[in-house]
């Protein structure tokens, strides 16, 4: 199965005041295509900053980010923009919904965005709010929407322009129990159905017992790799 992500002894710290902290420590693993790996870890292990860094929100301080052969470190600004845009997709924990946008057109965001005509952008979005569940809300705005239904808006907006990879970051930390495990089925039906890589990160071990690999994060450093 071929390699969609190398992570290569990936280091990051930020300036707190007069602190400095070591997010990350040197971090290193791969993912191959179609995966749903899970990163597990408690707050302030490192979690979000990995994330941001293979979503290419962030740039790493020392080491290498190989997404599907190409270094994100010696892309331009605009390269990874487009990177971003074209082949990874965001699930964020709080939405991150527009909030005088409907659901079809929170979906259809990223498409405009990308110079695909409306008929098409709409069509496609109707289609992936059919399969994440929501036909019946397409014009529900997120004041609207349960936060279940705001994070299945979330995915599918997340899947519109056919990432290679998704990332998730705690997409059941802001929902309800019995909402979350929808959520975390939903991904892994997806994943199963689409063949789309899922890298979600999370604090919940049972969460984590979904993947099919678990990376245990501590303290900036990779404590052990679980095969589920």
């Amino acid at each position: 199965m071929t390699v969609i992500l190398d992570v290569r002894n990936v280091k990051k710290s930020y300036r707190m005041g007069k602190v400095t902290v070591e997010a990350l420590r040197g971090v290193s693993f791969s993912v191959k295509e179609g995966e749903f790996l899970a990163v597990l870890g408690p707050s302030g292990s490192g979690k979000s900053t990995l994330l941001h860094l293979i979503g290419c929100l962030d740039r790493p301080d020392e080491g290498e980010i190989v997404i599907e052969g190409r270094n994100v470190l010696m892309l331009s600004d605009d390269e990874l923009a487009d990177l971003r845009l074209k082949r990874i997709g965001f699930v964020f924990q709080f939405f991150n919904l527009l909030p005088r946008l409907t659901a079809l057109e929170n979906v259809k965001l990223p498409l405009m965005l990308a110079g695909v005509s409306d008929n098409e952008s709409r069509e496609k979005a109707t289609k992936l709010l059919v399969l994440v569940g929501l036909g019946e809300r397409l014009s529900h705005r997120p004041s609207e929407l349960s936060g279940g239904e705001q994070q299945r808006v979330a995915i599918a907006r997340a899947l519109i322009n056919d990432p290679k990879l998704v990332l998730a970051d705690e997409p059941t930390g802001n929902l309800d129990t019995k909402s979350g495990w929808e959520i975390v089925n939903l991904m892994r039906k997806l994943n199963e159905e689409m063949r789309q890589t899922f890298i979600v990160v999370t604090h919940d071990p049972q969460i984590a017992e979904v993947a099919d690999r678990i990376i245990y994060l501590k303290d900036g450093l990779i404590e052990g790799i679980k095969s589920v």
